[in-house]
């Protein structure tokens, strides 16, 4: 009787345990001010949130408008490692360019790469997985012609170059978006279709991007 017994408590443990409900991944969106609406109605985060299972993955945001890649670096600890994620998405990089005309600041490139390979290897010890990403636009224009068109290439190809030497997934949304608007943009217009001011994303926009990740991210 009393080895029935146990093994009835045994079959009832095993029983729990595989109706358990799986653990969400916790995925923390990593940027500035793009990420920051993207937990907005039409947010991109918002929009993933229909496309990946809503018990498999909690999306968190931790977007600051106006941040660099060093802003990121500095706020790093309290803003992802400490919430232990199990993926991280790193976008950045508008900023660093955008902020040399706009506000006579923004990085050298040489420094960007530093701090960005710094972020890689800090987070990468915590035991979350990456997913990289490209800066999509400063400007919707084609062809090259919007003013910061050739400095934003140059930081997007160092994050191609990271995700290709670190064997990280890459969402790269420089050329998803010049592709978009280098076959729908037939008026050459700076903004308006996949951003409201040339950087900000429009409904359109978030949805690309939460497309592209989401993607990736179910992956992972």
């Amino acid at each position: 009787m009393k080895r029935l017994s146990s093994m009835f408590l045994v079959c009832s443990a095993l029983a729990l345990f595989s109706f358990a409900p799986a653990k969400k991944k916790k995925v923390i969106f990593f940027g500035d001010s793009i990420t920051q609406a993207g937990v907005g109605p039409e947010g991109y985060i918002t929009q993933m949130k229909t496309m990946l299972p809503a018990d498999g993955y909690d999306l968190i945001g931790a977007g600051i408008g106006g941040n660099k890649v060093y802003d990121l670096y500095l706020r790093m600890e309290d803003d992802v490692l400490n919430k232990h994620p199990d993926i991280v998405v790193i976008y950045i990089g508008v900023n660093d360019v955008w902020h040399k005309t706009s506000h006579g600041t923004g990085t050298d490139l040489d420094k960007f790469e530093k701090f960005y390979r710094a972020l890689i290897k800090k987070i990468t010890a915590n035991g979350a997985k990456l997913i990289l990403c490209t800066p999509a636009v400063i400007g919707e224009k084609k062809d090259g012609e919007n003013a910061q068109d050739a400095d934003l290439t140059k930081f997007s190809d160092v994050i191609r170059k990271i995700s290709t030497d670190t064997k990280l997934p890459l969402c790269d949304l420089r050329k998803l978006f010049m592709d978009y608007n280098l076959q729908h943009n037939t008026e050459n217009k700076e903004k308006g279709s996949l951003t409201s001011d040339g950087v900000h994303l429009t409904k359109e926009g978030n949805a690309m991007v939460a497309k592209n990740l989401a993607e990736i991210i179910a992956k992972q």
